[in-house]
């Protein structure tokens, strides 16, 4: 991967140094992690990039075209897709839901019930809008989040993992029988939002979603190794789960996974597989306000009403969150169309500008965009829960304290 000068950049390059080193001593040859990738850049010219560990649990090594699952880093796509219909005035954000989702018209409340006890008839919910959805105040749920009943039928559905079993018309049609945790637009909960708004783009396009990335934004961009299931099989890394007190557990081996076969649905929320080079091109887009290369994806006053903070009275995760996501106890941190943001650098208690706006993936995968001072990262692994160490607060911490010349 060509690098610039990151002193022209405006970075101290022994301090960005430090990030592989961080990276090896606490993490991968102690066997936290099993690999690492990481790219920063600035104005989208590479700073630095680094790549440690293996690719496999057999010794292969890591290479730098390696494919990751980037799970909830699908999201920001998911969001700029249905983003680009709502410019083309085909869908509003304040139009109801049931305008794409006939089915979801009898959405209902939980009141009770559930587990060996039928759900208790609930009060009907408000009409829940597509805005809603990007946002996650919609009222769905995670079979992950483990709280509740509403959670448990989730996962009798296996919602969260759908590739393999469901199509998207029954995805929906599962999904309308089952009660909302609260009323559309009064709480914060994380979901499978994204993935009813991944169908919705279809629905709205006529084009399976996976069809529609590659021609309106993976073909302009440049990112000919993201899709939704492996690329090339042999450059798929393999998939670990963490264990307390032991080693990550091998949980999806690249080479026998069956994401290198085609699934029957493309997860909006989670589903899209790629290469650290293919995102750091979505972010530089993001970055740049919508285009880069002369390919315009949305329009910079698109992408400006995403990266603003949507939730009620300006408020922030920590007092409208009920998730149990890694990202949603981080204080300072609003929610916007697709992407957290910071909305008060203090409150969050490390180095970030106003509006910088990031997300990351279940398999512990992340990136940031800081607007402020033109910085870019994405970090690529494969150990899950994301919850499992703070490399990305750490990481954020390396990054900023290698600069040496602040846009502020």
């Amino acid at each position: 991967m060509a690098l610039r000068d990151a002193a022209a950049l405006g970075f101290d390059p022994e301090r960005l140094a430090r990030i592989d080193h961080f990276l090896d001593e606490q993490y991968v040859a102690s066997g936290r992690l099993p690999n690492a990738q990481i790219l920063v850049a600035r104005d989208g010219q590479a700073a630095h990039y680094g790549h440690l560990g293996t690719m496999r649990a057999d010794g292969t090594a890591m290479r730098s075209d390696a494919l990751f699952r980037i799970a909830s880093m699908t999201k920001p796509v998911t969001s700029i897709a249905f983003m680009q219909l709502v410019e083309q005035c085909r869908i509003a954000l304040e139009d109801p839901v049931t305008r794409v989702f006939p089915e979801f018209a009898d959405l209902a409340v939980y009141k009770g019930g559930g587990g060996s006890i039928p759900f208790a008839p609930g009060k009907p919910a408000p009409p829940m809008r597509f805005v809603d959805l990007l946002t996650h105040m919609s009222g769905f749920t995670y079979g992950l989040q483990n709280r509740n009943n509403i959670d448990a039928v989730y996962r009798e559905h296996n919602f969260d993992f759908a590739r393999d079993h469901l199509a998207s018309d029954e995805f929906v049609a599962r999904l309308a029988k089952l009660p909302l945790e609260f009323a559309p637009g009064t709480g914060w909960n994380y979901s499978v939002s994204t993935d009813v708004l991944g169908i919705a783009v279809e629905r709205l396009s006529g084009m399976r979603l996976g069809d529609y990335f590659a021609k309106y934004i993976f073909g302009p961009l440049g990112m000919t190794d993201t899709a939704f299931g492996a690329t090339d099989a042999d450059r798929l890394v393999d998939a670990y789960a963490y264990q307390p007190g032991k080693p990550p557990k091998l949980v999806d081996a690249g080479a026998k996974s069956k994401l290198n076969q085609p699934g029957t649905f493309d997860s909006g929320g989670g589903g899209l597989i790629g290469t650290i080079a293919d995102y750091h091109r979505f972010a530089t887009m993001l970055l740049n306000g919508g285009e880069l290369d002369g390919a315009r994806i949305v329009s910079p006053k698109t992408l400006q009403l995403m990266r603003t903070n949507h939730l009620p009275n300006n408020a922030d995760l920590t007092e409208m969150s009920s998730s149990l996501f890694s990202e949603a106890n981080n204080a300072g941190t609003g929610f916007g169309l697709g992407f957290a943001m910071v909305i008060d650098p203090a409150k969050t208690l490390m180095p970030s500008s106003m509006g910088e706006f990031y997300w990351g993936g279940a398999y512990s995968t992340a990136f940031f965009v800081d607007p402020v001072e033109r910085i870019t990262m994405v970090f690529m692994t494969q150990v899950y829960p994301s919850s499992t160490y703070p490399i990305r607060r750490q990481l954020k911490t390396l990054i900023y304290s290698a600069l040496t010349q602040s846009n502020a």
